[in-house]
């Protein structure tokens, strides 16, 4: 086989092993040597006798990823063709910069050090990626452990940066016991060889598995009713009425309510007409009043529901960076919200503030905008950028000593984004969502697997409702005690259990990957310097 040959199949060997890990049908085991042949690539190229080899590492970095972001996000193109060229497509690239820098570090690091420098700068970008504009974090390495929740109860300490950490530490470690084995050694050697690292996967299990038996279980619960309208954003969601909307609410969900039922939770902006609701005088509005006639039999009732609000600017200039240009003179925010109704009681209000890159806001707009205008991706109703809010905020049932954290769709790939609403004294987290846009793909069934690791690193329960599904009780474990089908109209009841405590990863939030940025940016100056490699 020539070098060329050799190099595209580990590239491609690494991206291929790396989706058939993914969950949620993935066999996550694979995640500890999906890095290897990349690694067993870099170290071919380094000391082959061609020319050019910091570019032919990349490009084989860039097909390594390219293969994976296909094979585990290819369902976006549901949604949008753009938008799934755009998010492969960029993501691949800067997972390729990180290899790159890898094999920069190597020429200028002692090989230990040249390790540490890639686990670091890989965390280092995880905790970017979750924080930017240009923000795609689908493919966090700590995400892959959302089915094996016995693994990993530990994230109430690490968060999913502890799974990152594990993933590239084992395979770091694999590689260099197999890139000095030698076929002469025989078998058994190298299994003594990988004794170890082999331990060092299954000993934090066996603490998962300790964790998970001594998990809280709060005596106290709440009874909760999950809405799943199964009504199709891309035909039918933006050509209904917001009175339309209610009547279909009443009808579907009064045979499930009693005077018992604490919460009714319905999706992300179930109240979806025309340009919204306006926000200054949502109490006054029509559709208020009419939600607070159709709670009155229920006065203990808090219904937690989306919606679209609006408001508007009459000025010149650009009031906030978020808003959007009608005409000279007039200018709107849209808000992506969720709203609690309570029989004769005040609405509560939160707007969703982790925005989808390119669908919800327009990334780095104050640089883009003057040269693009306001682009966005049409995915049907309104194409508009959206304004979010700088703390989370909770919504109090004034019956009950309970508070409701309302989290909406995107938001709940977000850990330490999550924490804010449990330092805040959530009891518990209400997720709303809308998953239809990309049909029935991996795509509702990996968002719905990765709000099990919210409940670990929070644990508190949460209940989930989908438009089109799935719907879900999850448990403080990330157990799931209940779920819908895909695109069924249907009703879910249960009961889940408040909570109070904060758990380490709740008051401290991202901890490793903050250390990771250190670590990187005391590396990184060491390998400027050259000074680890003289010595």
């Amino acid at each position: 086989m020539s070098k060329t040959k050799l190099h595209v199949s580990l590239s491609l060997t690494s991206g291929l092993i790396l989706g058939l890990a993914w969950p949620t049908n993935g066999i996550t085991f694979l995640i500890f040597i999906a890095l290897i042949p990349l690694l067993f690539l870099e170290n071919s190229i380094r000391n082959d006798n061609f020319k050019r080899k910091g570019g032919r590492i990349f490009a084989y970095g860039y097909l390594t990823f390219l293969t994976w972001n296909l094979f585990t996000t290819w369902w976006l193109i549901n949604s949008t063709f753009f938008g799934m060229a755009f998010a492969n497509l960029c993501n691949s690239l800067f997972y390729a910069f990180i290899f790159w820098g890898f094999y920069w570090a190597k020429g200028r690091l002692p090989h230990r050090s040249a390790n540490l420098f890639l686990i670091a700068l890989w965390l280092a970008f995880e905790k970017l990626h979750l924080t930017w504009d240009l923000s795609w974090t689908w493919l966090n390495l700590g995400n892959v452990f959302s089915e094996k929740i016995y693994w990993i109860q530990w994230y109430e300490y690490t968060g999913v940066f502890g799974g990152s950490l594990w993933v590239l530490c084992i395979n770091l470690w694999i590689f260099s016991i197999l890139k000095t084995y030698s076929f002469k050694e025989g078998a058994l050697n190298l299994v003594k060889k990988l004794i170890f690292p082999l331990l060092a996967i299954a000993l934090p299990i066996v603490v998962s598995l300790a964790l998970y038996q001594n998990v809280e279980q709060p005596e106290k619960s709440i009874n909760v009713v999950l809405h799943q309208p199964n009504i199709d954003p891309y035909t039918g969601k933006y050509q209904l009425t917001n009175t339309k909307f209610l009547e279909q609410f009443s009808k579907q969900i009064k045979p499930y309510l009693d005077q018992d039922t604490d919460y009714v939770l319905s999706p992300e902006t179930y109240f979806a007409e025309g340009p919204g609701e306006k926000l200054e005088s949502f109490d006054q509005s029509i559709l208020f009043q009419k939600i607070q006639r159709e709670l009155l039999p229920f006065p203990k009732l808090q219904w937690i529901t989306g919606i679209q609000f609006y408001k508007l600017y009459q000025q010149n200039d650009l009031p906030t960076l978020s808003a959007n240009k009608v005409r000279n003179g007039l200018w709107v925010d849209y808000y992506n919200s969720a709203f609690s109704a309570q029989s004769k009681k005040a609405s509560q209000i939160y707007h969703k503030s982790k925005l989808v890159v390119g669908i919800e806001n327009m990334p780095l707009k104050s640089i883009l905008n003057p040269i693009l205008g306001d682009l966005m991706i049409d995915l049907g109703g309104t194409v508009a950028g959206r304004a979010t809010q700088k703390k989370r905020t909770n919504f109090e049932h004034p019956n009950l000593d309970f508070k409701a954290g309302p989290v909406i769709c995107w938001e709940s790939v977000f850990g330490e984004f999550i924490t804010g609403y449990v330092q805040n004294g959530a009891s518990f987290l209400a997720v709303i969502s809308n998953d239809a846009w990309w049909k029935n793909t991996p795509g509702h069934r990996q968002l719905l697997s990765y709000t099990r690791l919210r409940a670990i690193e929070t644990r508190r329960d949460i209940a989930r409702s989908a438009n089109t599904g799935i719907s879900a009780i999850i448990d403080a474990r990330g157990e799931i005690l209940k779920q819908t089908t895909y695109e069924t109209q249907t009703v879910l009841t249960g009961s889940i259990a408040p909570r109070n405590n904060l758990t380490f990863y709740v008051r401290y939030g991202d901890i490793i990957g903050r250390w990771a940025v250190f670590i990187f940016g005391i590396y990184l100056l060491l390998a400027i310097s050259g000074r680890l490699k003289q010595n």
